[in-house]
């Protein structure tokens, strides 16, 4: 299981790299794996649109299930990846780099720090596991 050590992550499986003011986020390896093959990722708000922590950012179908994903922390919205619509594969390949969900400005950076830490959340992970 990949789990980076420059992120944090939620009980739901969402990541978010925080670079400035500026966040990126989509869900973890953890999350992909247990979904399987992916075959639809809509992501749901546009630039500009302005959201809280905890409201759904994308809806992800796989061949086993189908989830929503939530954001980790509130913000204004910079960036969309597009290319999850026609190459939703991208977060099997690639959770924490090309298969990235939202770009948000925080509205409140201090909200990161209620997020788990790459070592606590191992753990989560592994409590999960059968």
């Amino acid at each position: 299981m990949n789990i980076p050590k420059d992120l944090r992550y939620t009980k739901t499986d969402e990541w978010i790299r925080v670079e400035g003011g500026e966040a990126t986020m989509g869900i973890s390896d953890y999350a992909q794996s247990q979904l399987s093959d992916i075959v639809y990722v809509e992501v749901l708000p546009k630039a500009g649109d302005v959201l809280v922590k905890g409201k759904p950012v994308a809806s992800v179908e796989s061949v086993k299930a189908a989830s929503e994903v939530y954001l980790p922390a509130g913000g204004s919205v910079i960036k969309v990846n597009a290319a999850l619509s026609a190459t939703p594969e991208l977060v099997n390949k690639d959770p924490y780099g090309e298969g990235w969900m939202v770009k948000i400005t925080l509205a409140d950076p201090a909200e990161i720090n209620a997020l788990m830490d790459p070592k606590t959340y191992e753990a989560y992970c592994a409590g999960r596991q059968h």
